[in-house]
């Protein structure tokens, strides 16, 4: 009688990347605390919808998801795994049939999910059972455009292994859909609260009238290391530049041209320009989301005591 040949052992979770994007990277929730290594914190840029997708999958907030930008991404399963896709809204598909924004999904083995463009807004992001995985670079998977550290940004063909979940199951179970939550989506027109200083007084008093009045927008050249802005010149009461100091996140950095630009998430670490002053870490979700041409506008806030 002969001996049955032993089971094939099952894939190792991992995706097959079809369609890459405009720009689609891998992102947790950063490096923080390396600043005097000259490295940024980067991480997701819109946290709370990262953190939502993490959410909605039982997985822990820490592991990644993809971050796309404008056009979305089209990912194959190359082994059964649950997804969500969050952050700017847009059409979901798994192998070309409609399927929920903002709730998990079922994916079999060779199917393909495919997050279109945002509707509106700007980032998207798709998370899976168990979390993207990649190589740790200081503590974290993020890819930090600014530095070069972490994964290069998705390419076709791209091989994504993906973490066990912690069940070991193949076909994780959805999370239930009550545990599901709306996106609040970037209003018309980007409110972002600005705290004074540290170097406010390198501006004249009618330059922060400029700040809080002037017709700003967002600049097409935004990226993940800031959100830049066309409008009016902030004069400055000082010629020449500062000596190197640090940078932190959400800082407003007047470059020479004069025109505020809001530091995000790949920002770098030192600058000689001015910070005119800081918009709270919770208020840059939705400069993440904001299309180039949405109306800016800077409103001054006391500093918390």
């Amino acid at each position: 009688m002969s001996t049955p040949a032993p089971e094939a052992a099952p894939a190792a979770p991992a995706l097959h990347v079809v369609r890459p994007g405009a720009l689609t990277t891998v992102q947790d929730l950063g490096r923080p605390g390396h600043a005097h290594l000259g490295v940024p914190r980067s991480g997701a840029v819109d946290e709370p919808a990262h953190r939502l997708a993490n959410r909605l999958l039982g997985n822990p907030e820490t592991v990644a998801t993809l971050e796309t930008t404008l056009n979305g991404c089209a990912v194959r399963a190359l082994s059964p795994t649950v997804a969500v896709v969050t952050g700017a809204p847009c059409r979901v598909t798994v192998d070309g049939r409609p399927a929920p924004w903002g709730l998990p999904v079922r994916l079999p083995a060779g199917a393909v999910l495919e997050a279109g463009p945002a509707t509106y807004g700007l980032r998207s992001y798709v998370g899976f059972a168990g979390g993207v995985e990649a190589k740790r670079v200081l503590g974290s998977r993020a890819t930090d455009l600014l530095s070069g550290l972490g994964p290069a940004p998705l390419a076709e063909g791209d091989r994504l292994p993906l973490r066990p979940t912690p069940s070991g199951e193949r076909a994780p179970v959805c999370a239930a859909p009550a545990d599901a939550a709306p996106w609040q989506a970037p209003p018309r027109e980007l409110v972002l609260p600005v705290v004074l200083g540290p170097r406010a007084d390198w501006f004249t008093e009618g330059a922060l009238r400029t700040l809080t009045s002037g017709d700003y927008r967002v600049s097409s050249a935004s990226n993940r290391i800031g959100l830049r802005t066309e409008g009016p010149f902030l004069e400055r009461a000082y010629e020449g530049e500062l000596p190197s100091e640090g940078m932190a996140l959400g800082a407003v950095q007047v470059p020479p041209e004069g025109r505020p630009v809001v530091f995000l998430a790949d920002h770098p670490v030192t600058g000689g320009y001015p910070v005119i002053g800081v918009v709270p870490e919770p208020d840059l979700a939705a400069a993440a989301q904001a299309l180039p041409g949405t109306p800016v506008r800077f409103t001054l806030v006391r500093r918390a005591a």
